[in-house]
């Protein structure tokens, strides 16, 4: 027997992501139920569920979401399933949490909004950095006029590196670092302006080959210029070549101050170790030595955060602060900086791309001599 006072979620995938999403369920999240698990490997599946408490697995993608009993389908799956098991969970009558990106093209996107409108479901985008306590402490003194009018903000999120084989894969993931994490950045930079501020242009440039160069044609490093109305700069810096760990900051500049914070650096202890341990923080590699030793990242990143809300919102039929349109606007900017980093100069927004995938805006043909056009 269930418990019938609490929402009873679904996690599609089992992978990185799951793991993070389960461990906030368990800890932050005392209203949702993690009812069942589906991994397309059955010893992936098994485990999961045996570590988190989870009643129930799946290999079958189809029996997950239409023979489950539950309320909510939490998609951490790889980017290119994102909208096809969407919309098969909005058909089947869930609400929807979908990680970041939306999906992969924009076509996608109004196929999955347009199914959750048809069928009264919430899709919910969840973007963590919009929850992220430190951020949103910088979000509030701004909008209490701490700095002033912002003119200018940056957002940088670098590593070494995915986690997972198929963010290398084109055909899965849609794109490299911009890709992955500049979609927190463009949210992020939105998130501190208001949604509503219009998006003037986005110009960006990016580089390939540098330390992945036999795993993928991905973009390993980017840099992304973002003109809002009224006057408003965004900065993006994204990388996948940056060594020594995880690195997610922000910077805001008004007219009347100034704000720095930093989510990985500001929350570790320092560390010295002669022989190493398990675990600093994430993609830091190696721990002899000096080490930054991370604590309570899900938190710190805003999972928690987020997934509360998004329960919140099913449990008392309230909207969720980060949408799926939100998330369709970022796919938008992201569009526009493959096309600049493509052509040499900003583009305007609205865009609409000659191509379905933001990546195929930026690179060649494959059996062009070059692979990219900075």
């Amino acid at each position: 027997m269930h418990d019938m006072s609490r929402t009873r979620v679904v996690l599609i995938g089992a992978g990185f992501i799951a793991d993070i999403h389960a461990e906030s369920y368990h800890r932050f999240v005392p209203d949702a139920e993690l009812a069942g698990v589906y991994s397309r490997s059955e010893a992936h599946a098994r485990a999961f569920a045996q570590k988190h408490g989870i009643a129930r697995w799946f290999i079958d993608l189809e029996q997950a979401i239409a023979q489950m009993d539950c309320d909510v389908v939490d998609v951490c799956l790889p980017n290119h399933l994102h909208a096809r098991v969407t919309i098969d969970a909005v058909k089947a009558g869930k609400h929807v949490i979908v990680e970041k990106p939306l999906c992969l093209t924009l076509e996608e996107a109004d196929a999955m909004i347009a199914a959750g409108k048809a069928h009264s479901r919430k899709l919910m985008y969840a973007e963590e950095l919009c929850f992220a306590p430190k951020y949103e402490r910088v979000r509030q003194l701004v909008h209490e006029g701490a700095v002033g009018s912002i003119y200018y903000m940056r957002q940088c999120e670098k590593h070494s590196g995915p986690h997972s084989a198929w963010f290398y894969d084109l055909d899965q993931s849609g794109g490299g670092a911009l890709m992955d994490m500049g979609c927190h950045g463009f949210a992020w930079c939105r998130w501190m302006l208001g949604t509503e501020t219009k998006v003037l242009s986005v110009y960006a440039q990016m580089q390939t080959g540098l330390i992945h160069r036999t795993r993928t044609r991905c973009e390993e490093n980017s840099l992304s210029i973002i003109e809002f109305d009224g006057g408003g700069v965004g900065i993006v810096e994204n990388s996948w070549a940056k060594l020594g760990g995880m690195e997610d900051r922000i910077e805001v500049c008004g007219t009347g101050g100034v704000v720095y914070a930093d989510l990985f650096m500001g929350n570790s202890a320092l560390t010295y170790s002669e022989k190493g341990y398990g675990y600093a923080m994430e993609k830091a590699g190696p721990t002899q030595g000096w080490t930054f030793t991370n604590f309570e990242e899900a938190f710190n990143q805003g999972y928690p955060h987020e997934l509360k809300h998004f329960i919140a919102c099913v449990r008392n039929d309230t909207p969720p602060l980060t949408t799926a349109e939100d998330g369709r606007a970022v796919l938008e900017m992201m569009n526009a900086a493959y096309y600049s980093a493509r052509i040499g100069r900003k583009v305007s927004l609205p865009f609409q791309p000659s191509v379905s995938k933001p990546i195929d805006l930026w690179l060649r043909p494959v059996n062009a001599s070059s692979s990219i056009r900075l």
